[in-house]
Protein backbone atom coordinates (compact mmCIF):
# COMPACT_ATOMS: atom_id res chain seq x y z
CA UNK A 1 0.00 0.00 0.00
CA UNK A 2 2.83 2.42 0.90
CA UNK A 3 4.65 1.63 -2.34
CA UNK A 4 1.46 2.25 -4.33
CA UNK A 5 0.83 5.61 -2.62
CA UNK A 6 4.44 6.63 -3.24
CA UNK A 7 3.79 6.32 -6.97
CA UNK A 8 0.59 8.37 -7.09
CA UNK A 9 0.81 10.72 -4.10
CA UNK A 10 1.28 13.83 -6.26
CA UNK A 11 -1.82 13.02 -8.30
CA UNK A 12 -3.84 12.41 -5.13
CA UNK A 13 -2.57 15.65 -3.55
CA UNK A 14 -3.57 17.56 -6.66
CA UNK A 15 -7.04 15.98 -6.58
CA UNK A 16 -7.49 16.93 -2.91
CA UNK A 17 -6.59 20.55 -3.70
CA UNK A 18 -8.93 20.61 -6.70
CA UNK A 19 -11.77 19.23 -4.61
CA UNK A 20 -11.08 21.80 -1.88
CA UNK A 21 -11.60 24.56 -4.44
CA UNK A 22 -14.53 22.92 -6.19
CA UNK A 23 -16.20 21.94 -2.90
CA UNK A 24 -15.91 25.53 -1.64
CA UNK A 25 -17.50 26.89 -4.79
CA UNK A 26 -20.49 24.52 -4.59
CA UNK A 27 -21.44 25.75 -1.12
CA UNK A 28 -20.53 29.36 -1.91
CA UNK A 29 -23.07 29.42 -4.74
CA UNK A 30 -25.87 28.78 -2.26
CA UNK A 31 -24.50 31.22 0.31
CA UNK A 32 -23.77 34.08 -2.06
CA UNK A 33 -26.91 33.43 -4.08
CA UNK A 34 -28.98 33.91 -0.93
CA UNK A 35 -27.12 37.13 -0.12
CA UNK A 36 -27.75 38.44 -3.65
CA UNK A 37 -31.46 37.58 -3.38
CA UNK A 38 -31.55 34.88 -6.07
CA UNK A 39 -34.67 32.72 -5.96
CA UNK A 40 -34.71 28.95 -5.49
CA UNK A 41 -35.67 28.49 -9.13
CA UNK A 42 -32.78 30.67 -10.32
CA UNK A 43 -30.26 28.82 -8.16
CA UNK A 44 -31.69 25.50 -9.37
CA UNK A 45 -30.92 26.48 -12.98
CA UNK A 46 -27.45 27.60 -11.89
CA UNK A 47 -26.93 24.19 -10.27
CA UNK A 48 -28.15 22.32 -13.34
CA UNK A 49 -25.78 24.40 -15.47
CA UNK A 50 -22.82 22.79 -13.73
CA UNK A 51 -24.02 19.29 -14.58
CA UNK A 52 -24.78 20.29 -18.16
CA UNK A 53 -21.17 21.38 -18.47
CA UNK A 54 -19.98 18.28 -16.64
CA UNK A 55 -21.81 15.98 -19.04
CA UNK A 56 -20.43 17.84 -22.05
CA UNK A 57 -16.90 17.72 -20.69
CA UNK A 58 -17.02 13.95 -20.30
CA UNK A 59 -17.95 13.62 -23.98
CA UNK A 60 -15.60 16.16 -25.57
CA UNK A 61 -12.44 16.09 -23.45
CA UNK A 62 -11.18 12.79 -24.96
CA UNK A 63 -11.43 14.42 -28.41
CA UNK A 64 -9.41 17.42 -27.22
CA UNK A 65 -6.78 15.14 -25.70
CA UNK A 66 -6.34 13.30 -28.98
CA UNK A 67 -5.73 16.60 -30.76
CA UNK A 68 -3.36 18.43 -28.41
CA UNK A 69 -2.40 16.03 -25.62
CA UNK A 70 -3.01 15.63 -21.89
CA UNK A 71 -0.80 18.41 -20.57
CA UNK A 72 -2.17 21.18 -22.79
CA UNK A 73 -5.79 20.16 -22.16
CA UNK A 74 -5.19 19.92 -18.41
CA UNK A 75 -3.49 23.31 -18.23
CA UNK A 76 -6.13 25.01 -20.40
CA UNK A 77 -9.06 23.60 -18.44
CA UNK A 78 -7.39 24.55 -15.16
CA UNK A 79 -6.89 28.12 -16.32
CA UNK A 80 -10.49 28.51 -17.46
CA UNK A 81 -11.82 26.96 -14.27
CA UNK A 82 -9.72 29.20 -12.07
CA UNK A 83 -10.89 32.24 -14.03
CA UNK A 84 -14.50 31.08 -13.79
CA UNK A 85 -14.36 30.70 -10.01
CA UNK A 86 -12.97 34.18 -9.49
CA UNK A 87 -15.62 35.68 -11.82
CA UNK A 88 -18.66 34.70 -9.71
CA UNK A 89 -18.47 37.67 -7.27
CA UNK A 90 -17.73 40.03 -10.18
CA UNK A 91 -20.82 39.02 -12.21
CA UNK A 92 -23.64 38.65 -9.69
CA UNK A 93 -26.39 37.96 -12.21
CA UNK A 94 -28.26 34.64 -12.53
CA UNK A 95 -27.67 34.35 -16.29
CA UNK A 96 -23.97 35.07 -15.90
CA UNK A 97 -23.76 32.49 -13.12
CA UNK A 98 -25.46 29.87 -15.29
CA UNK A 99 -22.85 30.38 -18.02
CA UNK A 100 -20.03 30.33 -15.49
CA UNK A 101 -21.35 27.12 -13.95
CA UNK A 102 -21.52 25.47 -17.37
CA UNK A 103 -17.90 26.52 -17.90
CA UNK A 104 -16.76 25.27 -14.48
CA UNK A 105 -18.65 21.99 -14.91
CA UNK A 106 -17.09 21.42 -18.34
CA UNK A 107 -13.60 22.15 -17.01
CA UNK A 108 -14.05 20.02 -13.90
CA UNK A 109 -15.23 17.04 -15.92
CA UNK A 110 -12.32 17.39 -18.31
CA UNK A 111 -9.88 17.63 -15.41
CA UNK A 112 -11.28 14.37 -14.04
CA UNK A 113 -10.84 12.66 -17.42
CA UNK A 114 -7.20 13.73 -17.68
CA UNK A 115 -6.29 13.03 -14.04
CA UNK A 116 -8.03 9.66 -14.04
CA UNK A 117 -6.31 8.61 -17.26
CA UNK A 118 -2.93 9.41 -15.68
CA UNK A 119 -3.96 7.59 -12.51
CA UNK A 120 -5.13 4.56 -14.45
CA UNK A 121 -1.90 4.53 -16.47
CA UNK A 122 0.15 4.65 -13.25
CA UNK A 123 -1.59 1.57 -11.83
CA UNK A 124 -1.24 -2.11 -12.66
CA UNK A 125 -3.80 -4.91 -12.59
CA UNK A 126 -2.70 -5.69 -9.04
CA UNK A 127 -2.85 -2.12 -7.73
CA UNK A 128 -5.75 -0.65 -9.74
CA UNK A 129 -8.36 -1.37 -7.08
CA UNK A 130 -6.30 0.24 -4.30
CA UNK A 131 -5.40 3.23 -6.49
CA UNK A 132 -9.03 3.88 -7.41
CA UNK A 133 -10.11 3.51 -3.79
CA UNK A 134 -7.45 6.01 -2.67
CA UNK A 135 -8.58 8.37 -5.43
CA UNK A 136 -12.23 8.21 -4.33
CA UNK A 137 -11.26 8.81 -0.69
CA UNK A 138 -9.13 11.80 -1.72
CA UNK A 139 -12.08 13.30 -3.59
CA UNK A 140 -14.45 12.90 -0.65
CA UNK A 141 -11.95 14.24 1.90
CA UNK A 142 -11.37 17.26 -0.32
CA UNK A 143 -15.08 18.09 -0.44
CA UNK A 144 -15.46 17.67 3.33
CA UNK A 145 -12.35 19.74 4.03
CA UNK A 146 -13.62 22.49 1.75
CA UNK A 147 -16.53 23.12 4.10
CA UNK A 148 -14.12 23.88 6.92
CA UNK A 149 -12.33 26.48 4.81
CA UNK A 150 -15.55 28.45 4.41
CA UNK A 151 -15.18 29.70 7.99
CA UNK A 152 -12.06 31.64 6.95
CA UNK A 153 -13.95 34.37 5.12
CA UNK A 154 -17.25 36.06 4.37
CA UNK A 155 -19.37 34.84 1.44
CA UNK A 156 -20.55 38.41 0.90
CA UNK A 157 -17.04 39.37 -0.22
CA UNK A 158 -14.73 38.00 -2.91
CA UNK A 159 -12.26 36.43 -0.47
CA UNK A 160 -13.59 32.88 -0.49
CA UNK A 161 -14.03 32.81 -4.26
CA UNK A 162 -10.44 33.99 -4.65
CA UNK A 163 -9.34 31.28 -2.21
CA UNK A 164 -11.15 28.60 -4.25
CA UNK A 165 -9.52 29.90 -7.43
CA UNK A 166 -6.06 29.82 -5.81
CA UNK A 167 -6.54 26.25 -4.60
CA UNK A 168 -7.50 25.08 -8.08
CA UNK A 169 -4.55 26.90 -9.64
CA UNK A 170 -2.06 25.50 -7.12
CA UNK A 171 -3.45 21.96 -7.49
CA UNK A 172 -2.00 21.59 -10.99
CA UNK A 173 1.61 22.02 -9.85
CA UNK A 174 2.08 18.62 -8.13
CA UNK A 175 0.23 16.85 -10.94
CA UNK A 176 2.01 18.46 -13.89
CA UNK A 177 5.43 18.18 -12.24
CA UNK A 178 5.04 14.47 -11.53
CA UNK A 179 3.50 13.01 -14.68
CA UNK A 180 4.42 12.75 -18.33
CA UNK A 181 2.08 12.61 -21.32
CA UNK A 182 0.43 9.25 -21.84
CA UNK A 183 -1.35 7.81 -24.86
CA UNK A 184 -4.66 9.46 -25.75
CA UNK A 185 -7.68 8.42 -23.73
CA UNK A 186 -9.80 5.82 -25.47
CA UNK A 187 -13.26 6.14 -23.96
CA UNK A 188 -15.77 3.79 -25.53
CA UNK A 189 -18.88 5.37 -27.10
CA UNK A 190 -21.81 5.23 -24.66
CA UNK A 191 -24.15 2.28 -25.01
CA UNK A 192 -27.57 3.32 -26.40
CA UNK A 193 -30.08 3.94 -23.63
CA UNK A 194 -32.55 1.38 -25.04
CA UNK A 195 -29.95 -1.38 -24.98
CA UNK A 196 -28.72 -0.38 -21.52
CA UNK A 197 -32.28 -0.39 -20.21
CA UNK A 198 -32.90 -3.84 -21.68
CA UNK A 199 -29.72 -5.22 -20.13
CA UNK A 200 -30.24 -3.75 -16.67
CA UNK A 201 -33.52 -1.91 -16.04
CA UNK A 202 -32.82 -1.34 -12.34
CA UNK A 203 -29.27 -0.14 -12.97
CA UNK A 204 -30.37 2.32 -15.66
CA UNK A 205 -33.47 3.73 -13.95
CA UNK A 206 -31.76 3.73 -10.57
CA UNK A 207 -28.70 5.64 -11.70
CA UNK A 208 -30.88 8.24 -13.47
CA UNK A 209 -32.83 8.85 -10.26
CA UNK A 210 -29.63 8.84 -8.24
CA UNK A 211 -28.25 11.58 -10.47
CA UNK A 212 -31.23 13.68 -9.45
CA UNK A 213 -30.63 12.90 -5.78
CA UNK A 214 -26.90 13.61 -5.84
CA UNK A 215 -27.18 16.91 -7.73
CA UNK A 216 -29.98 18.07 -5.44
CA UNK A 217 -27.92 17.31 -2.35
CA UNK A 218 -24.67 18.79 -3.65
CA UNK A 219 -26.17 21.82 -5.39
CA UNK A 220 -29.33 22.69 -3.47
CA UNK A 221 -28.26 21.69 0.05
CA UNK A 222 -26.58 25.05 0.68
CA UNK A 223 -29.58 26.85 -0.86
CA UNK A 224 -31.89 25.02 1.54
CA UNK A 225 -29.69 25.90 4.53
CA UNK A 226 -29.51 29.55 3.51
CA UNK A 227 -33.27 29.86 3.09
CA UNK A 228 -34.15 28.33 6.47
CA UNK A 229 -31.81 30.74 8.23
CA UNK A 230 -28.79 28.58 9.07
CA UNK A 231 -25.52 30.43 9.63
CA UNK A 232 -22.67 30.01 7.16
CA UNK A 233 -20.89 27.65 9.58
CA UNK A 234 -24.04 25.55 10.02
CA UNK A 235 -24.56 25.35 6.26
CA UNK A 236 -20.97 24.23 5.78
CA UNK A 237 -21.46 21.56 8.46
CA UNK A 238 -24.71 20.43 6.82
CA UNK A 239 -23.00 19.98 3.43
CA UNK A 240 -20.03 18.27 5.08
CA UNK A 241 -22.38 15.77 6.73
CA UNK A 242 -23.81 14.81 3.35
CA UNK A 243 -20.35 13.66 2.25
CA UNK A 244 -19.10 12.43 5.63
CA UNK A 245 -21.92 9.91 5.66
CA UNK A 246 -20.72 8.57 2.32
CA UNK A 247 -17.18 8.20 3.66
CA UNK A 248 -18.37 6.22 6.69
CA UNK A 249 -21.01 4.02 5.02
CA UNK A 250 -19.13 3.20 1.82
CA UNK A 251 -17.17 0.29 3.29
CA UNK A 252 -19.98 -1.54 5.15
CA UNK A 253 -22.32 -1.25 2.17
CA UNK A 254 -19.53 -2.41 -0.15
CA UNK A 255 -18.82 -5.36 2.15
CA UNK A 256 -22.47 -6.39 2.07
CA UNK A 257 -22.63 -5.89 -1.70
CA UNK A 258 -20.39 -8.88 -2.42
CA UNK A 259 -22.27 -11.10 0.04
CA UNK A 260 -25.96 -10.69 -0.78
CA UNK A 261 -28.39 -9.97 -3.60
CA UNK A 262 -27.52 -6.43 -4.64
CA UNK A 263 -31.17 -5.62 -5.32
CA UNK A 264 -31.99 -6.21 -1.67
CA UNK A 265 -29.15 -3.94 -0.64
CA UNK A 266 -30.32 -1.25 -3.09
CA UNK A 267 -33.82 -1.62 -1.63
CA UNK A 268 -32.50 -1.27 1.93
CA UNK A 269 -30.14 1.64 1.26
CA UNK A 270 -32.69 3.66 -0.68
CA UNK A 271 -35.24 2.87 2.05
CA UNK A 272 -32.87 4.40 4.61
CA UNK A 273 -32.61 7.47 2.37
CA UNK A 274 -36.40 7.72 2.18
CA UNK A 275 -36.89 7.48 5.94
CA UNK A 276 -34.14 10.00 6.71
CA UNK A 277 -35.72 12.56 4.35
CA UNK A 278 -39.17 12.06 5.88
CA UNK A 279 -37.79 12.52 9.39
CA UNK A 280 -35.89 15.65 8.36
CA UNK A 281 -39.09 17.12 6.92
CA UNK A 282 -41.01 16.32 10.11
CA UNK A 283 -38.45 17.70 12.60
CA UNK A 284 -38.27 21.06 10.86
CA UNK A 285 -35.59 23.38 12.23
CA UNK A 286 -34.01 20.99 14.75
CA UNK A 287 -30.34 21.46 13.82
CA UNK A 288 -28.89 18.14 14.95
CA UNK A 289 -31.79 16.16 13.53
CA UNK A 290 -31.10 17.85 10.19
CA UNK A 291 -27.42 16.94 10.47
CA UNK A 292 -28.28 13.30 11.22
CA UNK A 293 -30.67 13.20 8.25
CA UNK A 294 -27.98 14.70 5.99
CA UNK A 295 -25.48 12.11 7.22
CA UNK A 296 -27.81 9.21 6.39
CA UNK A 297 -29.28 10.57 3.14
CA UNK A 298 -25.87 11.56 1.81
CA UNK A 299 -24.32 8.45 3.30
CA UNK A 300 -26.34 6.05 1.14
CA UNK A 301 -26.17 8.13 -2.06
CA UNK A 302 -22.54 7.54 -3.03
CA UNK A 303 -22.57 3.81 -2.16
CA UNK A 304 -25.78 3.44 -4.20
CA UNK A 305 -23.92 4.82 -7.23
CA UNK A 306 -21.27 2.11 -6.92
CA UNK A 307 -23.99 -0.47 -6.29
CA UNK A 308 -25.81 0.41 -9.51
CA UNK A 309 -22.56 0.20 -11.47
CA UNK A 310 -21.73 -3.20 -9.97
CA UNK A 311 -25.28 -4.49 -10.46
CA UNK A 312 -25.28 -3.42 -14.11
CA UNK A 313 -21.91 -5.08 -14.67
CA UNK A 314 -23.37 -8.30 -13.27
CA UNK A 315 -25.87 -8.37 -16.12
CA UNK A 316 -23.37 -7.66 -18.91
CA UNK A 317 -20.50 -9.42 -20.59
CA UNK A 318 -16.99 -7.97 -20.04
CA UNK A 319 -16.96 -6.79 -23.66
CA UNK A 320 -20.01 -4.58 -23.08
CA UNK A 321 -18.80 -2.98 -19.85
CA UNK A 322 -16.82 -0.05 -21.35
CA UNK A 323 -19.78 1.09 -23.47
CA UNK A 324 -22.16 0.52 -20.55
CA UNK A 325 -19.95 2.67 -18.31
CA UNK A 326 -20.27 5.61 -20.69
CA UNK A 327 -24.02 5.04 -20.96
CA UNK A 328 -24.44 5.00 -17.19
CA UNK A 329 -22.39 8.19 -16.74
CA UNK A 330 -24.53 9.87 -19.40
CA UNK A 331 -27.76 8.65 -17.77
CA UNK A 332 -26.58 9.85 -14.36
CA UNK A 333 -25.78 13.24 -15.90
CA UNK A 334 -29.29 13.60 -17.33
CA UNK A 335 -30.76 12.94 -13.89
CA UNK A 336 -28.33 15.43 -12.35
CA UNK A 337 -29.55 18.15 -14.73
CA UNK A 338 -33.24 17.50 -14.07
CA UNK A 339 -33.13 16.94 -10.29
CA UNK A 340 -32.18 20.46 -9.15
CA UNK A 341 -34.74 21.99 -11.55
CA UNK A 342 -37.56 19.96 -9.98
CA UNK A 343 -36.33 20.70 -6.47
CA UNK A 344 -35.94 24.42 -7.18
CA UNK A 345 -39.48 24.60 -8.58
CA UNK A 346 -40.83 22.82 -5.48
CA UNK A 347 -38.89 25.06 -3.08
CA UNK A 348 -40.05 28.16 -4.97
CA UNK A 349 -43.70 27.12 -4.75
CA UNK A 350 -43.89 25.36 -1.39
CA UNK A 351 -41.03 26.76 0.65
CA UNK A 352 -37.48 25.62 1.39
CA UNK A 353 -38.55 22.51 3.30
CA UNK A 354 -39.85 21.05 0.02
CA UNK A 355 -36.18 20.08 -0.38
CA UNK A 356 -36.80 16.99 1.75
CA UNK A 357 -40.06 15.68 0.18
CA UNK A 358 -38.52 15.87 -3.30
CA UNK A 359 -35.45 13.95 -2.16
CA UNK A 360 -37.56 11.48 -0.19
CA UNK A 361 -39.95 10.87 -3.08
CA UNK A 362 -37.02 10.14 -5.41
CA UNK A 363 -35.49 7.73 -2.90
CA UNK A 364 -38.92 6.10 -2.54
CA UNK A 365 -39.23 5.52 -6.30
CA UNK A 366 -35.82 3.81 -6.26
CA UNK A 367 -36.94 1.68 -3.29
CA UNK A 368 -40.21 0.59 -4.91
CA UNK A 369 -38.60 -0.08 -8.29
CA UNK A 370 -35.92 -2.24 -6.65
CA UNK A 371 -38.69 -4.18 -4.91
CA UNK A 372 -40.51 -4.61 -8.22
CA UNK A 373 -37.35 -5.82 -9.99
CA UNK A 374 -36.84 -8.47 -7.33
CA UNK A 375 -40.13 -10.02 -8.44
CA UNK A 376 -39.19 -10.03 -12.14
CA UNK A 377 -35.77 -11.71 -12.25
CA UNK A 378 -34.03 -14.42 -10.30
CA UNK A 379 -31.15 -13.21 -8.12
CA UNK A 380 -27.59 -13.65 -9.32
CA UNK A 381 -25.89 -16.70 -7.88
CA UNK A 382 -23.20 -16.30 -5.27
CA UNK A 383 -20.52 -16.64 -7.92
CA UNK A 384 -21.99 -14.22 -10.46
CA UNK A 385 -21.64 -10.73 -8.95
CA UNK A 386 -18.45 -8.91 -9.76
CA UNK A 387 -16.49 -7.24 -6.98
CA UNK A 388 -17.79 -3.90 -5.68
CA UNK A 389 -15.53 -0.85 -5.87
CA UNK A 390 -16.53 2.45 -4.27
CA UNK A 391 -16.73 4.75 -7.30
CA UNK A 392 -17.99 8.25 -6.48
CA UNK A 393 -20.65 9.97 -8.63
CA UNK A 394 -18.22 12.66 -9.76
CA UNK A 395 -15.98 10.11 -11.52
CA UNK A 396 -15.58 10.35 -15.29
CA UNK A 397 -16.10 7.44 -17.70
CA UNK A 398 -12.35 6.76 -17.44
CA UNK A 399 -12.58 5.80 -13.75
CA UNK A 400 -15.89 3.99 -14.22
CA UNK A 401 -14.41 1.88 -17.03
CA UNK A 402 -11.29 1.20 -14.96
CA UNK A 403 -13.46 0.10 -12.02
CA UNK A 404 -15.37 -2.28 -14.28
CA UNK A 405 -12.12 -3.70 -15.65
CA UNK A 406 -10.78 -4.19 -12.13
CA UNK A 407 -14.00 -5.95 -11.11
CA UNK A 408 -13.74 -8.41 -13.98
CA UNK A 409 -10.06 -9.12 -13.36
CA UNK A 410 -10.59 -9.44 -9.62
CA UNK A 411 -13.52 -11.83 -10.06
CA UNK A 412 -11.62 -13.94 -12.59
CA UNK A 413 -8.65 -14.17 -10.22
CA UNK A 414 -10.91 -15.25 -7.35
CA UNK A 415 -12.59 -17.88 -9.53
CA UNK A 416 -9.19 -19.18 -10.66
CA UNK A 417 -7.98 -19.42 -7.06
CA UNK A 418 -11.16 -21.24 -6.04
CA UNK A 419 -10.81 -23.68 -8.93
CA UNK A 420 -7.14 -24.29 -8.07
CA UNK A 421 -7.98 -24.89 -4.41
CA UNK A 422 -10.76 -27.30 -5.40
CA UNK A 423 -8.44 -29.17 -7.73
CA UNK A 424 -5.73 -29.33 -5.08
CA UNK A 425 -8.25 -30.72 -2.62
CA UNK A 426 -9.30 -33.37 -5.10
CA UNK A 427 -5.67 -34.38 -5.65
CA UNK A 428 -5.12 -34.69 -1.88
CA UNK A 429 -7.91 -37.22 -1.39
CA UNK A 430 -6.92 -39.45 -4.28
CA UNK A 431 -5.53 -42.84 -3.13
Amino acid sequence: MVKMLAQVWALLLGIVLIMLGNGMHFTLIGLRGGIEGFSSAELAVVTSGYFMGFLSGARFTPLLIRRVGHVRVFAALGSFMSAGLISFPLLTDPWAWILLRVLVGFCMSGIYVVAESWLNDASTNDTRGKVLSAYMIAQTLGIIGAQGLLSLGDAATSVLFIGASILVSVSFAPILLSVSPVPAVNVAPPMPLKRLLAGSPLGTVGIFLLGSIYATQAGMGAVFGSQIGLTAAQIALFVAMLFAGALVLQYPIGWLSDRMDRRRLIFGASGVGTVSCVLAWLVGHDLWALMAAAFLAGGVTTPLYALFLAYTNDALSPEDMPAASGGLVFTFGLGAIIGPLVTGWAMEGYGPFAFWPVLGATFLVVTLYALYCMTQRAPASAHDPESYLGVVPTASPVAVEAAGLWAVEHAEAEHAEAAYAQQAGSDDIKP
